[in-house]
């Protein structure tokens, strides 16, 4: 590849960045380039591409365009800051997937040892693997290993088991269209709060994650996302009708 400046379709080839999305950077001024020719192509330059990293890594932390944008805007924010929280979220990554390994090779010396290996297991390795490093860090897994281990298996197992009835009975206030201020409505919303904040410990960070992968996921515990992003918003108008304390 020639020196720099680049025109926007040298550097989209070298990068695997679509003209389109350099072209939609340019237009949100997330990132404009330095220059741009006589003939007024867009032409980048070495400072432009430290830049378009440090896009692709905040892209890679889950930021989106505009949070990246006002992101970068920040004094503080250095390309070295960015880097380092990369690397920090690749170590978190690396840390969850030698954790999913080691429950593997548990599995693993117990189907050499003959023992029966429960279907239940598997397919918890199976969301496990999806879920792992892609929503919750390192850090929060193991808060939520802790959790699991302060609230105990039994307490678990009837959250669990309570979360259905639950969710049939948001279902039926909002087909019937009832209002989410009406108290029925109040009573199951609270109970929800209730329920996740047990699950999160009241951590933002870990309700944040679990809000996304509701978002992103078509299914989770066999459940369809969609259907429970409708619930969920009709829970939360009903948190936003409550009487302020």
């Amino acid at each position: 590849m020639r020196p720099p400046p680049w025109k926007v379709g040298e550097l989209a080839k070298r990068t695997g960045v679509s003209v389109r999305a350099l072209h939609h950077y340019d237009e949100i001024g997330l990132l404009s380039p330095s220059h741009r020719s006589g003939a007024g192509y867009r032409l980048y330059t070495e400072i432009d591409v430290a830049r378009l990293q440090q896009i692709r890594s905040l892209r890679a932390l889950g930021f989106s365009l505009e949070e990246a944008r006002d992101f970068l805007k920040r004094p503080e924010v250095t390309p070295d800051r960015v880097l380092q929280l990369h690397v920090a979220h690749l170590k978190e990554q690396i840390a969850a997937q030698q954790s999913l390994a080691d429950r593997l090779e548990q599995v693993a010396r117990r189907w050499r040892s003959d023992e029966n290996v429960p279907t239940e297991e598997f397919l918890q390795i199976i969301e496990v693997t999806n879920m792992i490093g892609k929503y919750y860090t390192s850090e929060q897994m193991e808060q939520l290993k802790q959790r699991g281990e302060m609230l105990g298996a039994d307490h678990i197992r009837q959250a669990e088991a309570e979360w259905p009835e639950l969710m049939a009975k948001v279902q039926a206030e909002m087909d019937r269209g009832t209002d989410p201020a009406d108290e029925r409505v109040q009573a199951l919303a609270r109970r929800w709060k209730e329920l996740v904040e047990e699950f999160t410990g009241g951590d933002p960070g870990i309700a944040k994650s679990v809000g996304r992968m509701w978002q992103e996921e078509t299914t989770i515990h066999g459940m369809d996302t969609g259907n429970m992003r409708s619930l969920m918003g009709y829970v939360q108008k009903a948190w936003a009708a409550a009487p302020k304390e």
